[in-house]
């Protein structure tokens, strides 16, 4: 069961947002909400507190329960780990919206959740890196992710008439963000960024001290890789013991051309794909 911490106002707020361009709202973890004009679109929405794990203990905000939404295209999952593919979480904005989920086909066969998926076969969109798809008016390039952790990961690269969004999952860096830079005009890059931090690997009964997700070294050297104008740092604040402070990239960027922006967001934040900044809540205007 979903508990929001904020109640209804963050899912109004989204849903009756004036949207000149592509938008995107955090959700925490590496979640996001993406809004055109004529299209709502989820990445890897995670609303748990995680309690898959014992030594997994969310510390930020649960911005909405996902049976108040009642906009929902698609749903995108990077790879098969809880906080990306989690029943709770996507459910109900597939049974009650009929929204597909487009994922790789290890977190429909073998997702790391218990649980039944309750998704019919006709809202299953198995994809792999090199698949092209649209959904209304955004087109999804699927590439290969850096993340030895999970068993096939994936990233996309979202394509709008205002701008590109590359969702990049829990990857690590890869030279293939050269020929995606190379390739795609990047305006906003989201990369989980990390720390080292006590976790108990399966079947193992002793904590072992372990890295997650990118340091900061990495993200800088992916950002100048991609060409990407803005960086968006996920997951940073997600897990008990993982947390960290993505500031520390800010004196590191500067030595690069890229990226010329980051953007420090926070659960809840939006950011439109026309120009950096956090846009303020339109009650708060």
């Amino acid at each position: 069961m979903i508990r929001s911490t904020w109640d209804e106002w963050f899912i109004e707020e989204v849903e009756n947002a004036v949207i000149g361009g592509l938008s995107i709202w955090y959700l925490g973890a590496t979640g996001f909400i993406i809004r055109t004009a004529t299209t709502t679109m989820y990445i890897d929405p995670y609303f748990g507190i995680g309690e898959h794990r014992s030594d997994a203990v969310r510390i930020c905000p649960i911005p909405m329960d996902p049976s108040d939404a009642t906009l929902c295209d698609a749903i995108l999952i990077t790879h098969e780990h809880v906080d990306h593919m989690h029943p709770p979480s996507y459910i109900p904005l597939g049974e009650s919206l009929d929204a597909t989920i487009h994922a790789p086909e290890t977190c429909f066969i073998n997702p790391d959740y218990d649980g039944p998926l309750r998704i019919p076969p006709p809202q299953r969109s198995t994809v792999k890196p090199g698949d092209t798809f649209e959904v209304g008016d955004l087109t999804m390039y699927v590439f290969a992710a850096n993340d030895t952790d999970a068993v096939e990961p994936v990233s996309f690269v979202i394509e709008h008439a205002s701008g590109t969004f590359y969702h990049g999952g829990d990857t690590k860096y890869t030279d293939q963000f050269i020929a995606i830079g190379e390739r795609f005009d990047i305006t906003l890059a989201a990369f989980a960024f990390g720390t080292v931090g006590p976790f108990t690997p399966p079947d193992e009964v002793r904590v072992k001290p372990t890295r997650w997700y990118m340091d900061g070294n990495e993200m800088i050297k992916a950002a100048v890789a991609l060409g990407v104008e803005r960086l968006v740092p996920t997951h940073y604040n997600l897990w008990k013991g993982f947390e960290t402070d993505p500031k520390v990239l800010h004196d590191h960027a500067v030595s690069f051309r890229y990226p010329n922006v980051i953007e420090m967001v926070r659960v809840g934040d939006r950011l439109d794909i026309k120009q950096p900044g956090i846009v303020p809540p339109e009650w708060a205007e």
